[in-house]
């Protein structure tokens, strides 16, 4: 275990981000011969996965709500995904990949596959290996997705403190708030 109490010796989320940003531009790169994008190819293959909702293909691509949207859009308008309503709640929608997407898929997998060897091809086998199972260790633990559906689609609002009830008495007058602006009421007769 690393000790906390001292700086860290490298910026872990900066070499990550950092990382992942050139192979994203690498794989974009290779991609454009056909057509697609990094993001196309995320998409892409985990719809092509199984039966998966827009949400949860959205979050395991690591993508927001409206980057998937504009992303599925262009897919359908090429004719690689569409989007139909999941019967069981209507109102989710499933992506399927078309025949022609799989198709694509398959060419774009090979070539993204390159990429990955070309890249991996810097380190000596063992350590690629090594880095390989770490990544993929840290991945499915703590630096895991959560779970499909658990990701808060917005911060949440506080409910406003309540504002305590206040009676007030002047000149025989009770002023009384409660929760609203304050009224007058008139003393009790009697």
């Amino acid at each position: 275990m690393v000790d906390t109490a001292e700086p860290p010796p490298l910026d872990l989320a900066s070499l990550l981000g950092q990382a992942s940003h050139a192979l994203t531009a690498r794989v974009g790169a290779e991609l454009v011969d056909l057509g697609l994008s990094a993001r196309d190819y995320a998409v892409l293959w985990r719809a092509a996965q199984g039966e998966r909702t827009q949400v949860e293909v959205a979050e395991l691509a690591g993508l927001d709500k409206t980057t998937m949207v504009v992303t599925l859009d262009g897919l359908e308008r090429s004719g690689l995904a569409r989007r139909r309503v999941l019967p069981s709640d209507r109102r989710a929608r499933v992506v399927d990949v078309t025949p022609r997407g799989h198709a694509l898929f398959e060419q774009a997998h090979v070539v993204v596959g390159r990429v990955y060897g070309d890249v991996l091809a810097a380190l000596d086998p063992a350590h690629a290996q090594g880095f390989l199972g770490c990544l993929s260790t840290l991945t499915a633990g703590v630096l895991g997705p959560p779970h499909v559906g658990t990701i808060p689609r917005r911060r949440p609002v506080p409910a406003p403190p309540p504002r305590p009830d206040t009676s007030v008495t002047r000149a025989g007058v009770s002023l009384v708030s409660h929760r609203g602006p304050a009224r007058a009421t008139a003393p009790p007769t009697g």
